[in-house]
């Protein structure tokens, strides 16, 4: 068994304030492939390197299989780590990169040879095998540095920014040969990225960490469909999901204008079909994503919000074009199809369905859950 699990594991620095990862619990099952993301120090490598044995867990509890490892050097944890920096040999072609750590731990050559085929193969490196680091592209090394983790056979793969030295073409390409090579190599995969486009299309599962806390640990489909809290909602999504402060009232919801002096918009609806009780919570924040604002000058629709707005930017993208658009005051981004004419300065009416709204409570950022949910 590769599975992993973490118990209430907090992490702290000699002299810090506070803790960098509090109080984790997480549960990585066998095979699965699962992707560590969040902001800039939000505590994802280091809870990796924690796993890892690079660093030590100031509490809390780390398994491998059913092995505690909170003492255990890293040699004898059975993993092995693909880091941001390749960490290649430079003096050493491929062959010699791929084979030394087996050198050290004294394997027979020919099953050193055997090895090295395989992941050469498996990489599609077969014809690099006698060049020198230097003389290969960043996808390539990129591709010895997973090679050299490969043929060590572990129980798990640790990987912490692989891909955030290779241009965007590369990254591309190399989110599915390793996606690829989960599939063909079925070991457990733990990945460290900043790029919530990274964790979506790779993850099996996506743990999303803010401030050394677990947000969100669910499949990327629930995670965008049912972010837990706010901060969820805007990580998750390019462009993010658009926020608008809103109150409810016995008849609706009114719409707080950002424009000086103006009064809040109102809209009757009855949230209570919607969305289960609020209970004292009346002060609320309606999430939009940009993709299911839809841009119209025609009469109204049922079960549509409708808000009058202004377009202030256009971005074509090529498939589709970004609007970016001031609403009461507040700066709203929708995705529409290029074919879509729409000039900057424009008054538009924007068209949001009742059955794609998301609601958030103000105070504690967690998301209100629909009816029947």
């Amino acid at each position: 068994m590769a599975s992993i699990t973490l118990t209430n594991v907090v992490k702290t620095y000699e002299g810090a304030s506070q803790p960098t990862v509090r109080g984790i619990n997480l549960e990585i099952m066998d095979k699965e492939f699962v992707v560590l993301v969040g902001p800039s120090g939000c505590g994802k490598s280091t809870t990796l390197r924690m796993i890892a044995g690079l660093e030590d867990i100031t509490a809390g509890e780390a398994k491998i299989g059913e092995t505690v490892v909170n003492n255990l050097p890293p040699k004898d944890r059975d993993i092995a780590m693909v880091f941001q920096n390749y960490a290649l040999y430079p003096h050493m072609n491929v062959r010699e990169n791929l084979s030394f750590g087996l050198k050290l731990r004294n394997f027979p050559v020919s099953e050193i040879n055997k090895r090295v085929e395989e992941a050469a193969g498996i990489l599609g490196l077969e014809t690099f095998l006698d060049r020198l680091p230097k003389q290969l592209s960043g996808g390539q090394r990129q591709r010895v540095a997973l090679g050299r983790a490969i043929v060590r056979e572990p129980k798990v793969f640790l990987m912490d920014e692989p891909l955030s030295n290779l241009d965007a073409k590369l990254r591309v390409q190399m989110r599915a040969e390793i996606k690829k090579l989960h599939q063909r190599l079925r070991t457990t995969f733990v990945y460290v990225t900043h790029d919530q486009v990274e964790a979506m299309t790779m993850a099996d599962r996506i743990v999303l960490l803010h401030n050394g806390i677990i947000q969100q640990y669910d499949i990327p489909g629930i995670i965008y469909d049912k972010p837990a809290n706010i901060f969820v909602a805007g990580f998750i999504g390019s462009p993010p999901m658009n926020m608008l402060k809103v109150e409810r009232t016995s008849d609706g919801m009114n719409i707080f204008s950002k424009e000086e002096g103006k009064a809040p918009y109102s809209w009757k609806i009855n949230l209570d079909k919607l969305f289960q009780p609020t209970g004292d919570d009346k002060k609320l924040v309606l999430g939009i994503r940009p993709e299911h604002i839809t841009i119209d000058t025609k009469g109204a629709a049922e079960d549509v919000l409708e808000i009058p707005a202004r377009v202030d930017l256009t971005e074509p993208m090529g498939a589709e074009t970004y609007l970016y658009l001031v609403a009461l005051g507040n700066t709203l981004v929708a995705r529409v199809d290029p074919n879509v004419k729409a000039e900057v300065g424009q008054e538009v009416k924007l068209r949001i369905p009742y059955n794609k709204f998301h609601l958030f409570k103000e105070g504690d950022t967690t998301r209100v859950k629909r009816v029947n949910e």
